[in-house]
């Protein structure tokens, strides 16, 4: 056989050179529910809501509804309405292994303090503690709206959306002008801005009859316990997340792409559901976890470090066999395999230097395969081996999907880490897949609809395999 030598050199491919009429529609059709999805999913409660009812409309069926189950059953498991997995029962029997996408449900934020209310200057404000890794300038004199929950002292559990619905009104975290911002801007950006100033400006009419220094706090008081029927005491048993307001943009005159807050990891956590909602009959036991905890270390009970996956798997083997115990687990998770479904940076020709471009990836080319992330030296990292590699190549081959690699900056630039380590640590095979992005960790993250496509395809395909 004469080989040219123009076919042993790797080439780069653009999804969107790949596809016909028929198939850019379906892309751009898909990324109008993932849009959807971003806009009503602000928080990892939220997220979770979205999963469970979008599964029980397939056919998705809580674990505890199921006294045995056999193969191809759908089945629901959830802890703590801040994480859940969604299972297809395989062909296979669940000794021989899962087929497990995880990614992560979490997303970096402004979380109001136990004691968030105060009253300074005839202004009401909240104060916040930032949640994973931001830029703090980034979050300052933007619209950004209220989500979460109050749990009073009786066990209600208070639902609080405050600035996304029609009408309502926003809040910001004011900034200073340029004008007077000498001494500011002389500073390095890491300490130009603190975290202690992230405060949420929320009111400023003071109640009447009140004293002056408390009359703006109490009548912010008095609109939150006619709307949710809560004191200030209250605030202590609560999660209030304070995020970008407004939906889900389609960005560029050719609307190629999605801007949005929250697509790491949601833009996995979106296509993998869909794709384990597509998956038909799949030879293992598939099983789709949508994660919490991530961008804090994975930490707590909803973290990938607790022990969900563990216990769901074992809710699985319990209704398939009459006796399951803890070796059983071990075994079946030695013969598992994986995706640790998350995001990556792409190059952004704003600021190429941080990336090594001949292995960053690049956006619209498609689903990424990172073999390794972690820090400098490959610390705190799942790499992958060659021959689960190899695999994830021929699956992805063999369904036409395009992809490519990517790194998560220089070597000596910095990094991050993902669930990958983690999972690979209980026995899987696995390595991290999913979507480049621009702007990662910015309120308003962009990526390609091209690549968002591409992931559903590879995680309903990665199910089947």
């Amino acid at each position: 056989m004469n080989t040219r030598p123009e076919d042993l050199t790797y080439k780069r491919k653009n999804v969107w050179q790949q596809v016909n009429e028929e198939t850019t529609k379906q892309i751009f059709d898909f990324a109008e529910g993932y849009k959807y999805f971003l806009t009503k999913g602000k928080t990892e409660r939220t997220c979770v809501r979205e999963i469970i009812n979008t599964a029980q409309s397939k056919g998705f069926i809580p674990v505890q509804q199921c006294q045995n189950l056999k193969a191809g059953d759908k089945i629901i498991i959830s802890s703590k309405g801040k994480v859940v997995a969604l299972a297809i029962i395989g062909q296979k029997g669940l000794d021989m292994g899962i087929s497990l996408v995880g990614s992560h449900i979490d997303a970096p934020r402004l979380d109001l303090k136990p004691h968030p209310l105060y009253q300074d200057e005839g202004l009401g404000l909240f104060k916040t503690h930032y949640y994973g890794g931001i830029k703090k300038y980034q979050w300052l004199a933007i619209p950004l709206a209220l989500h979460g929950v109050i749990c009073k002292s009786n066990g209600q559990l208070v639902d609080v959306t405050i600035g996304d619905n029609p009408g309502d009104p926003v809040f910001t975290v004011t900034d200073l002008l340029p004008h007077l911002a000498k001494d500011q801007m002389a500073k390095k950006l890491m300490e130009a801005f603190e975290g202690e100033q992230l405060n949420l400006l929320i009111g400023g009419i003071p109640l009447q009859n009140g004293e002056k220094d408390t009359a703006v706090k109490l009548n912010i008081l008095k609109l939150l316990h006619q709307k949710y029927g809560i004191t200030e005491e209250d605030f202590i048993s609560a999660e209030l997340e304070a995020v970008p307001a407004g939906p889900a943009y389609d960005v560029g005159l050719d609307r190629s792409m999605v801007g949005a807050y929250g697509q790491d990891d949601r833009v996995c956590v979106y296509t993998s559901l869909q794709g384990i909602l597509d998956a038909n009959q799949p030879t293992r036991t598939a099983v789709a976890l949508f994660i919490d905890k991530e961008e804090i270390g994975s930490t707590g009970n909803t973290g990938m470090m607790g022990r969900f996956l563990q216990n769901a798997v074992s809710e699985i083997g319990v209704r398939l066999y009459n006796q399951f115990n803890a070796l059983a687990l071990y075994n079946i998770f030695e013969k598992s395999i994986a995706l640790s479904a998350d995001v990556t940076a792409a190059v952004d020709p704003n600021f190429e230097g941080v990336l090594e471009k001949q292995n960053a990836a690049h956006l619209c080319g498609g689903v990424v395969i990172t073999k390794y992330t972690g820090v400098k030296g490959k610390y705190e990292t799942n790499d992958a081996n060659a021959e689960y590699i190899a695999f994830i190549r021929n699956m992805l081959n063999q369904n036409n999907i395009t992809w490519q690699t990517g790194e998560l900056g220089k070597v000596d630039q910095g990094g991050g880490g993902t669930i990958a380590h983690m999972i690979s640590e209980l026995g899987f095979e696995v390595v991290d897949c999913g979507v480049p992005l621009l702007s990662m960790h910015a309120p308003m993250e962009i990526a390609s609809k091209a690549d968002i496509f591409e992931s559903y395809r590879t995680y309903k395909n990665f199910f089947m395999a």
